[in-house]
C-alpha cells in the first residue's frame, strides 16, 4: 500500500489575490465568435490594467445555448476597481460582446484566492 502523502501545492498565495468570476450564455451559433473576442480581445487588454494576474475562460455546450464562465485574477479589489470603476460588482461588457450575448449575469462575484495549485 503507497502511504498517503498530502498534495503539495504548486504556489502558496501571499497575500491577497481576488479572483473577479461572472458567467454569460451565448446561443450556439455565436458561441464561437464570443470566444473569440474573449480570447483576441478583452483578456489581451486587460494586461494592460496594473494588478491584472491572468484569466481562464471556461465553456460549457449545451443544446439549446453556451455557458461561459469568465474568472480574472487581480492583486487586489483597487486592481479590480482600476477595470470595473468604483461599483465593481456591475458587469462589463464590450460592445460587441452585448450582440453576442443572449444572457448574463448582471454582476460579477468577487472572492479572495486563497491557495493556488496551478
Amino acid at each position: 500500500m503507497v502511504p498517503f502523502r498530502p498534495l503539495k501545492y504548486s504556489g502558496v498565495v501571499e497575500g491577497t489575490m481576488i479572483a473577479r468570476h461572472w458567467r454569460g450564455w451565448t446561443e450556439p451559433k455565436d458561441a464561437d465568435a464570443y470566444e473569440a473576442l474573449l480570447k483576441e480581445t478583452v483578456l489581451p487588454g486587460l494586461k494592460e490594467i496594473e494588478g491584472y494576474k491572468g484569466g481562464y475562460i471556461l465553456r460549457r455546450d449545451e443544446t439549446h445555448e453556451v455557458e461561459f464562465v469568465v474568472v480574472n485574477l487581480f492583486d487586489s479589489l483597487d486592481s479590480v476597481k482600476r477595470f470595473a470603476g468604483p461599483d465593481y460588482a456591475t458587469a462589463i461588457f464590450e460592445p460587441e460582446a452585448r450582440r453576442l450575448l443572449r444572457r448574463i449575469e448582471p454582476l460579477a462575484t468577487h472572492y479572495e484566492v486563497r491557495a493556488a495549485t496551478v
